[in-house]
């Protein structure tokens, strides 16, 4: 395997774990989209709840095909930032000890849809197919 297909693959590997992370994440926000996070402190207004419900999913359901990777990307990490907001601003620290809430896997998730921007979606995309046209481009690596 030559360095490019290497890379491509780890973007693909990278893409489909956050991916079905995500739709798992998203499935239950996606079927109570407007009234998941009532309850909860400073919880944002229901049209915030059903943007970060369909970020989530709809943006996972992309990342899994590699299908309008960079729209996916902004809507999830809007939500991620927001996430990491959230938890900072309750006070919970980067890594929770013995309990209780952290923004440790927002961040993580924030920085790996950041990096899955500077990449692209690689040549085992959806997008690469529509775009490419089979010839080499930016998503070559």
């Amino acid at each position: 395997m030559n360095p490019a297909q290497r890379g491509s693959t780890a973007v693909l590997l990278l893409r489909l774990v956050a991916g079905v992370a995500f739709l798992h994440h998203g499935w239950g926000k996606i079927t109570n989209p407007f009234h998941w996070m009532d309850g909860a402190p400073g919880a944002p207004p229901a049209i915030l709840q059903a943007l970060a419900a369909l970020a989530e999913f709809g943006g996972g359901l992309g990342l899994v095909l590699g299908l309008l990777t960079p729209v996916c990307i902004v809507g999830i990490s809007c939500t991620m930032a927001y996430a990491v907001y959230f938890h900072i601003s309750k006070g919970d620290p980067f890594v929770a000890k013995g309990g209780g809430g952290s923004y440790e896997l927002a961040l993580v998730y924030l920085v790996t849809m950041l990096s899955l921007m500077l990449t692209g979606p690689g040549r085992y995309s959806v997008d690469q197919y529509l775009l490419g046209g089979g010839r080499p481009n930016d998503y070559d690596y």
